[in-house]
């Protein structure tokens, strides 16, 4: 009689991917998640006799190894077990075989070989039925399908199904740009995370890693851990580029979704894509922790503090008429985007797992390389900066207090002011189940100003490292003398907007400033306003002048401040903003620095959408955009990206105030929500952005 020998193999993909909903996939891979059962149909030569017994080997990674745990024979059972690689025999019929395989949920992920094993007497014969991907498992509960199965269940497992379905499955995401005054919702339909080839693309990810490259086996071992797999994931991917000048490459702004840069990177041979800002790493790094299966948001901190020597504060240097000087590293940006990940921290214990920040964006080198986290969000509140990854960061990031100094003449540097509370505002993120926006600035910090905030702060500094040096320091070290001094000065200043800044129009703000002490006071008021980054790195000075101000006693003077579009317009970035501030020196030496980051309102993308939407039926759309400046544009160009594909259409030039429309026609191919993403540019300015969701019905004869 001929060796029993596998001649065929069935996945059973269409019911193993809806059971492990992976069916999203655009693949004929078989997918499955961790921990959880799949079937398979195995065919042989012949029908099995009484003495053949079968098993099954599980393998990943270049040198798979029982000692990693990345290679584990397992025979087939009676009954499927916990903790393990197990299988059992579902039934028999002529010549096939139906098994039920099950993987722990420690295993490690990636892409698996599936090796069957026949044993008769002596002889055992080995034969490779295929491969399969396998991911973590955010069903995964303790107790996936038996009371007795698993002791645990998966690190990422997250108990909520609406929670599951927005940060695992959704692929519509949303990130929230602009400042703490004026909140953006930017579309990022590149969460797209199921299209062909993605899976194939974050897998290759991770081979292509520094730690892949240095260890291949121990990496491979770590990726039972979502702690171990979500840093390493995207580096290489992106080029950062923080400046004005994208004459040669793609502008950051240009981006609207992760495929195209995911594909990008792997048709120019995983060469960095150039360029990508905060939100573009964070939107890539999401679409690849999503389709792994960790459950991963998007969250934007406001005025977020970027601290250069882990001293927990931010040093910021003026000359004496109230323009920014390059001193020292330490910055603090409108905003910052970067990702949390949902995973058990099992070295750091109950308290310290739930959301963990992962920030994608090469800032500061950790262990050598560029990133960040993960650090656990509760551990960040509680100021426990000690523990690992870049939690003192992190923390900085959030809650830092800034201390601006002015560099006299002589080289000398007066501290003009201390502020405890601007740092680590309106953190947002996308509601679940919708495009709102939630504040969950409570999940990092105590409100500020409040007996914790400052007692965390104070726990904080007191892990600072034995050898910060005294002048390097937070503010909260200095005497109390001295700290009264800032945190209650004798003249109070505040900028406010007299109406919304729109591109284009002139911009009008009031200057409110106060003399709190009971004696007259003489200020000189250092006026300069700059065009600036994102980051509110300095561009291009618009505006400089002096004024002095005489107070009474206990007096208040509002002075206001036009900044003509003619002189703002041709100095602005792509990020359209301006950086306003005072300088106000009291003759008797007491120093003042008021400051508001202003940014430009563009004017709305309308995106109007017919009221019901169906599969492979005709579907137009009237997308209207308009020019705010007081003079024409020219070089007018519409990008409309939706399914994938971004579509080029050149427009004509527009006068001043203008407003115009088009229509737009696509057939979609696919039930479910869909972005729809506009960019307009012109000679004038570029990536004026809307996007819209549409739900795509099935036809109406379903």
């Amino acid at each position: 009689m001929a060796d029993l020998t596998p001649t065929q193999l069935c996945w059973q993909v269409p019911a193993n991917s809806q059971a492990h909903h992976t069916n999203y996939f655009v693949t004929s891979d078989l997918v499955v998640r961790r921990g959880q059962v799949y079937n398979c149909t195995v065919y042989f030569n012949r029908p099995p006799q009484a003495g053949e017994n079968f098993g099954f080997i599980a393998e990943t990674g270049q040198t798979p190894s029982e000692a990693n745990h990345t290679r584990t024979a397992f025979a087939v059972s009676s009954a499927l077990a916990g903790g393990c690689w197990s299988a059992v025999q579902i039934s028999q019929d002529s010549n096939y075989v139906n098994f039920a395989i099950s993987s722990p949920p420690m295993a490690p992920i990636g892409r698996y070989k599936l090796i069957l094993q026949v044993t008769c007497g002596n002889k055992v014969s080995s034969r490779l039925l295929g491969q399969f991907v396998l991911l973590f498992n955010p069903w995964c509960s303790a107790k996936p399908f038996s009371a007795t199965l698993y002791p645990t269940g998966d690190l990422v497992y997250l108990a909520n199904e609406a929670e599951r379905q927005e940060y695992v499955l959704n692929e519509n995401g949303i990130i929230f740009v602009g400042n703490a005054q004026y909140i953006e919702a930017r579309g990022w339909h590149g969460t797209s995370t199921f299209q062909q080839n993605m899976l194939n693309v974050c897998l290759l990810l991770l081979d292509l890693s520094l730690y892949h490259r240095q260890d291949p086996a121990g990496d491979t071992a770590r990726r039972g851990d979502p702690r171990s797999t979500a840093t390493t994931m995207t580096t290489g991917v992106l080029e950062g580029k923080w400046n004005a000048d994208f004459s040669h490459h793609e502008n950051p702004s240009r981006w609207d979704g992760s495929v195209a840069i995911l594909r990008k990177w792997a048709q120019d041979k995983y060469r960095p894509v150039q360029y990508g800002q905060c939100w573009v790493f964070a939107g890539v790094a999401g679409t690849v922790l999503r389709c792994l299966g960790i459950p991963t948001r998007l969250v934007t901190n406001f005025n977020s503090a970027h601290d250069s020597n882990g001293n927990l504060s931010i040093d910021k240097y003026y000359d004496p008429s109230g323009k920014s000087l390059k001193i020292g590293q330490d910055s603090t940006w409108d905003y910052h985007v970067w990702n949390e990940g949902w995973f058990v921290r099992k070295e750091l214990g109950t308290a310290y797992c739930g959301w963990q920040v992962i920030d994608a964006t090469p800032q500061e080198r950790s262990q050598g390389l560029y990133q960040c986290g993960p650090a656990s969000v509760q551990a960040v509140k509680q100021g426990d900066i000690d523990l690992p990854y870049d939690t003192a960061f992190v923390y900085t990031e959030v809650n830092a207090d800034i201390n601006r100094w002015v560099v006299n003449k002589d080289g000398s540097r007066t501290r003009a002011y201390c502020d405890t509370c601007s740092i680590g505002t309106h953190i947002s993120t996308k509601a679940v189940g919708s495009n709102q926006r939630v504040d969950i600035t409570g999940t990092y910090k105590y409100p500020e100003g409040s007996a914790e905030e400052r007692s965390i702060y104070k726990k904080a500094c007191s892990k600072l490292p034995k050898s910060s040096t005294p002048a390097r320091r937070p503010s909260s070290t200095l005497d109390d003398a001295s700290s009264e001094l800032v945190t209650h000065p004798e003249l109070y200043g505040k900028f406010k907007l007299a109406q919304p800044p729109m591109l284009g129009r002139d911009i009008e703000l009031i200057l409110t400033l106060a003399n709190l002490s009971s004696a007259p006071k003489s200020v000189t008021v250092n006026l300069s306003v700059s065009s600036v980054l994102y980051t509110r790195t300095a561009v291009r000075e618009i505006l400089k002048e002096t004024m002095h101000v005489n107070f009474h006693s206990q007096e208040e003077k509002h002075i206001p401040l036009r900044i003509p579009y003619g002189h703002y317009g041709a100095s602005l970035t792509d990020d359209k903003k301006l950086l306003v501030t005072a300088l106000c020196d009291v003759t008797e030496g007491v120093k003042l620095l008021v400051e508001k980051a202003i940014t430009l309102e563009s004017p709305q993308i309308a995106i109007a959408v017919p009221r019901r939407v169906e599969v492979n039926q005709a579907t137009t759309v009237e997308i209207s955009y308009a020019n705010p400046l007081p003079e024409p544009v020219d070089d007018c160009v519409l990008l409309v990206t939706l399914m994938g594909q971004a579509v080029t259409i050149n427009v004509a030039g527009l006068a001043p105030g203008e407003k115009s429309k088009i229509y737009f026609e696509f057939t979609p191919r696919a039930a479910g929500a869909m972005q729809l993403h506009v960019d307009f540019s012109c000679n004038k300015f570029h990536h004026v952005k809307g996007f819209v969701l549409m739900q795509i019905n099935p036809p109406a004869s379903e």
